[in-house]
């Protein structure tokens, strides 16, 4: 899958190559995020759980940080300030996903290289 192959690749880097930085990076007006948001916020208006479209299926995946973007905004923010929130928890599910799935890449940090 993608996450094991960008993960494999990262852990190349790191350690066979002895890359000490990695950068995880995100990017406004992320279509992928807006369409997870907006999928998100039909459904709530809409009352259902449920993916309604192939799309829908695709977005699943990043309706937990538009969900907690929300939460975060305690329900007074926009579409757009959803979006941009959504795109900074992103990012640190990146984060948090490359440190739990690479034992390699968690341990260089945890020793500070």
């Amino acid at each position: 899958n993608a996450e094991g192959s960008m993960v494999g690749s990262l852990e190349f880097s790191v350690n066979a190559l002895g890359v000490k930085l990695v950068v995880v990076m995100g990017h406004t007006e992320c279509g992928a995020i807006k369409g997870a948001t907006a999928a998100m916020l039909s459904a709530q208006e809409a009352g259902e759980h449920e993916p309604q479209s192939t799309l829908d299926t695709l977005l699943v995946g990043l309706r937990p940080v538009a969900e907690q973007a929300q939460l975060d905004l305690k329900g007074s923010g926009s579409a757009e300030d959803i979006v941009n929130r959504a795109t900074l928890h992103n990012i640190f599910l990146g984060i948090e996903k490359l440190l739990l799935y690479s034992e390699s890449v968690r341990e260089k940090v945890k020793s500070g290289e």
